[in-house]
């Protein structure tokens, strides 16, 4: 899951935005424990069908 979803229980605002303290610490907890946790999940399914492309075309060429 991406923090940029989440909601502070301290402020009612996104975590991403870090509008109070709550928020910043826990924006940097989920950046230290996940470094994927900021990116967009459509980016994450772009890098996948590169990397299963490139697997495919080394398949192909040793072939």
């Amino acid at each position: 899951m991406t923090y940029d979803r989440l909601v502070c229980a301290n402020c009612a605002a996104p975590v991403n935005e870090g509008r109070c303290p709550v928020c910043r610490a826990n924006r940097e907890r989920l950046q230290q424990e996940n470094p994927f946790a900021g990116l967009n999940p459509m980016t994450l399914v772009a890098l996948l069908v590169i990397l299963i492309a490139a697997v495919a075309l080394l398949a192909h060429q040793t072939a």
